[in-house]
């Protein structure tokens, strides 16, 4: 093999691993893991933060993510605050910052958990598989995210965002720390946009605004976020994989559909 195609091929290799998540190096000395045990002492393992040592910076993550919140006067500038918030791993590994889609004057906020590949890629929530497929749910109910399609049967517009702006690696649930400093954000993102209903969809999503999971005995039950209703409901992603819990779905997209009549 020649070395242009050595070299091709090692750069497809290293795109294979970056769509995968890997993100950093892990060392460059061959380890033999088989050798004499009594060599450990080459071998340097690094003290775990205690969580004494981690608690200061993750109140320093969440000050300044109120602080930048707080300081926000619009949806543009708050897109900006995050773009521009450093405490948060997530951001370094992603591709975009995946902030909202749909009408910001909408009545119905759909809250998810975090971008996915797709998502990360073209920076807009929910346009994977899992995001089809909430289109053609909303649809039935007379929502959708694009205003340019309300008509006779879709009277009413959705808007659509994260709990988590950037995509996890390997897609893996955030961590607490992580909803933590994004939750000012999100509590600032649904002032703005002042729903009269909050669908809240999948387990992180409920962690974040009720504290509470559990999604299967959560959803089609109404809760309040901020003297707002608020319904959990099952994520389109396990709905692609549970076709039995479709039935459910539906239940409570009828539940919204209703609670926002009675509203307006």
């Amino acid at each position: 093999m020649d070395s242009k195609n050595e070299m091709t091929d090692a750069l497809e290799f290293l795109k294979w691993q970056l769509e995968l998540g890997v993100d950093e190096n892990i060392g460059n000395i061959p380890l033999d893991r088989f050798s004499d045990l009594s060599q450990k002492d080459e071998i340097k393992i690094e003290t775990p933060i205690s969580i004494e040592q981690k608690m200061p910076n993750i109140n320093r993550a969440i000050n300044e993510a109120e602080s930048r919140a707080g300081q926000s006067k619009t949806l543009d500038q708050l897109k900006n605050s995050l773009a521009d918030y450093e405490f948060c791993d997530l951001k370094k590994g992603s591709r975009n910052l995946v902030f909202s889609s749909g009408d910001p004057n909408a009545q119905v906020m759909i809250i998810g958990e975090a971008p996915g590949r797709e998502e990360d890629i073209q920076g807009v929530p929910f346009v994977g598989r899992a995001g089809q497929l909430l289109d053609k749910m909303l649809r039935p109910i007379g929502l959708t995210r694009n205003k340019d399609q309300l008509n006779d049967k879709l009277i009413n517009t959705a808007y659509i965002c994260n709990v988590i702006p950037w995509r996890p690696p390997h897609n893996r649930d955030p961590n607490s720390d992580e909803i933590e400093m994004m939750l000012p954000f999100l509590k600032r993102h649904i002032s703005f946009v002042q729903p009269k209903i909050i669908v809240a969809l999948g387990n992180i999503s409920c962690r974040a605004l009720i504290g509470k999971t559990g999604i299967t005995k959560l959803r089609g039950n109404w809760f309040d976020f901020d003297e707002i209703p608020l319904m959990p409901m099952c994520h389109p992603a396990y709905l692609l994989r549970n076709n039995t819990a479709k039935k459910d779905a539906w239940s409570d997209l009828l539940k919204v559909k209703t609670k926002l009549e009675d509203l307006t």
